[in-house]
């Protein structure tokens, strides 16, 4: 049984076992492209799904694409983020939108992440939003203002502030250029709906042409998608407050119950000790990492170096580490399968999906792996099953080299295991002259801080 963080009861808490669950993850605004450290948010849906999976759960998945609605800087007035863009780049906010997208749907294959069965954009489910806002202000949980905007009345949700614990009474009002929006009755209420002429509004049923707010796209979608009932919810912790708490709000005032189930956030990327930003030039692209010869997944392996809710300090250094460790498992994955076949090591296995389900560790996973590599006393055959099952939720493509690699001489495979034993036991010479008895079968033996490779 996996067992995880819940943001909002702060604690360790069973995902119940089901045939069937359901997940919901707050998807990107596709105004740019994503770093490195948006991702990180996204490989944390991908591992819980990929988890579950091999416990032979079925998951149903559904994350948005925000293509309206983002306004610059999350604040109440202002542009839209995608709008911004679009004047920026000299193209229509639909070019954009659709661009960008696509560049995140790349982004998200190199890495491996599964798609999710639903992804809804929030400009074709105008007429969702639109109907859940209906019902909230039938409900008397939120109003509408002359210009025919819309906002939620905080006051009416009493156990708002649950997951980020910023509780209502406890907020002051906010101290931007445009001081507190003089529309609202209370001072943390927020905007459902926002009166609009912009290129992209739509009409609404209490009057004037507008834009729904960024929250409700996702209450919306997740209703409609997923139902009443969402076992896990996921997103970056910087979408607790007030993203987060404005959604739990708005869909358990529709619903007269609590949704989700477990909230589940995963923790700030730093780059070289700095939040990645544009403003201080450490913005880190997928591209950036395939442009200086590494492989794209070794930015997924270097993340699972890290449990998903520490905050981690991404380098260089640290990626060309974990391209380093990526290329060895393969070679080796595809020296093993020339070995005779063998069970898994049940062992490894057990200690390795123990740790995924103990809050999704995957440093103490890996650390199985390389245990397991080094293990003189387990079989080739066996190394190689249990990589590639773990390679399942893993996610790395361990197996990507079997065949692309020349087939080892005969007796060089139990040499290269000889050489192995002789390093560990630091016999130096006898290292050498293995190495000199492979260099004569044709195989040429480099030595790695991270053990012995081979071509």
């Amino acid at each position: 049984m996996l067992r995880i963080y819940d943001t909002r009861t702060r604690q360790v808490e069973d995902i119940p076992q089901a045939r069937a669950l359901r997940m919901y993850t707050c998807g990107p605004t596709v105004y740019r492209y994503a770093h490195v450290g948006n991702l990180r948010s996204y490989l944390l849906s991908d591992l819980i799904r990929r988890i579950l999976e091999r416990q032979r759960v079925r998951m149903v998945v559904c994350q948005n694409i925000t293509d309206v609605g983002h306004l610059v800087d999350d604040a109440e007035f202002g542009e839209d983020k995608i709008a911004a863009q679009a004047r920026e780049e000299g193209r229509s906010t639909l070019d954009i939108a659709r661009f960008y997208e696509d560049a995140f749907r790349r982004d998200t294959a190199a890495l491996n992440l599964r798609p999710p069965e639903h992804t809804p954009r929030a400009t074709e489910a105008i007429d969702l939003m639109i109907e859940l806002i209906a019902k909230l202000i039938e409900k008397g949980h939120a109003y509408t203002v002359p210009d025919g905007s819309v906002f939620f009345a905080a006051e009416s949700f009493p156990s708002y502030g649950e997951i980020s614990g910023n509780r209502l009474d406890a907020l002051k009002p906010g101290h931007r250029v445009e001081g507190v929006d003089p529309r609202k009755r209370f001072h943390a209420d927020w905007a459902l709906w926002k009166h609009s002429h912009r290129e992209l509004a739509w009409d609404t049923p209490w009057g004037g042409r507008g834009f729904p707010g960024w929250h409700v796209e996702c209450s919306a979608m997740s209703l409609r998608y997923l139902g009443e009932h969402i076992d896990i919810h996921t997103g970056g912790i910087d979408l607790r407050f007030p993203h987060h708490e404005d959604e739990r709000a708005q869909s358990d005032s529709a619903a007269g119950h609590e949704v989700v189930r477990r909230w589940v956030h995963g923790e700030h990327l730093l780059f070289d000790g700095r939040k990645m930003a544009k403003s201080t030039g450490n913005v880190v692209l997928l591209a950036d990492v395939a442009d200086e010869g590494l492989d794209p997944l070794a930015v997924r392996l270097a993340f699972m170096e890290h449990r998903y809710r520490h905050q981690m300090n991404l380098t260089w250094d640290t990626l060309r580490a974990a391209d380093r460790t990526l290329r060895r498992w393969r070679a080796r994955v595809a020296e093993w399968a020339e070995s005779p076949s063998a069970p898994l090591d049940q062992t490894a296995v057990r200690q390795a999906e123990a740790a995924f389900d103990d809050d999704i560790d995957t440093p103490a996973a890996l650390r199985v792996l390389r245990e397991l590599e080094r293990d003189e006393s387990v079989a080739p055959g066996s190394k190689f099953e249990s990589f590639l099952h773990l390679d399942h939720v893993l996610g790395l493509d361990l197996s990507s080299e079997i065949g692309r690699v020349r087939v080892l001489p005969a007796g060089a495979a139990e040499l290269l295991e000889q050489r192995a034993r002789a390093r560990q036991e630091c016999d130096w010479a006898a290292a050498d002259r293995l190495r000199d008895d492979l260099a004569a079968l044709g195989v040429k033996v480099a030595d790695t801080p991270d053990g012995q490779t081979w071509t």
